[in-house]
């Protein structure tokens, strides 16, 4: 296997062509790449991170919503999620969103990582997790925009959904396929 050293680009400059709200900025850098070549409008899209929660009952059913997406065609399955405030570490924001969506709270977390979305234009990451024994509290209080329902799927029926592609968004088919992959290390 080669070790060739990987060079970094670099950044020269960088300019804010559209600052749309604290949910979105866009910039433009001038790059210069590992062998010399400039790119003078190199996108850069800068987005909160996000948490995502597969959240699993004490009785091992798995909350997910059934849902509309803006930028998704039909309906889609989703685990729970949203976007990290200022200053918010990603396990105070999937705690916080676990909590406001559903009404449930759960004390047994995995982390399963932070994945950066698009590698080349930034668009956050994404911050996985596994909420374990999650116990209903209280009454969800969501500011989210879409209409949803909170389902609860056993392990197979989430197997099945994710095979069928009903999961459609990548991240969260990651969360999903990572914490399936957690319960079958388990059994071994």
């Amino acid at each position: 296997m080669s070790r060739k050293k990987l060079r970094q680009w670099k950044t020269l400059s960088r300019k804010t062509i559209l600052d749309h709200s604290k949910f979105l900025k866009i910039e433009s850098h001038e790059i210069e790449l590992p062998d010399g070549e400039i790119i003078s409008d190199w996108p850069w899209v800068i987005l909160h991170d996000a948490a995502l929660i597969l959240a699993q009952r004490e009785d091992g059913e798995f909350l997910v919503f059934r849902q509309r997406k803006y930028a998704i065609d039909g309906i889609s399955l989703a685990p729970v999620g949203g976007m990290l405030e200022p200053n918010e570490y990603p396990l105070e924001a999937a705690k916080r969103e676990l909590l406001e969506e559903t009404g449930y709270k759960s004390e047994k977390w995995v982390d399963f990582g932070s994945y950066l979305v698009d590698p080349n234009s930034n668009v956050g990451t994404m911050h996985l997790f596994l909420a374990l024994d999650a116990k209903y509290v209280t009454e969800p209080n969501s500011d989210d925009l879409e209409d949803q329902d909170l389902l609860f799927l056993n392990q197979s029926e989430l197997e099945k959904a994710l095979e069928a592609g009903e999961f459609k968004v990548l991240a969260w088919t990651t969360v999903v396929a990572l914490s399936l992959r957690y319960f079958e290390n388990r059994k071994k």
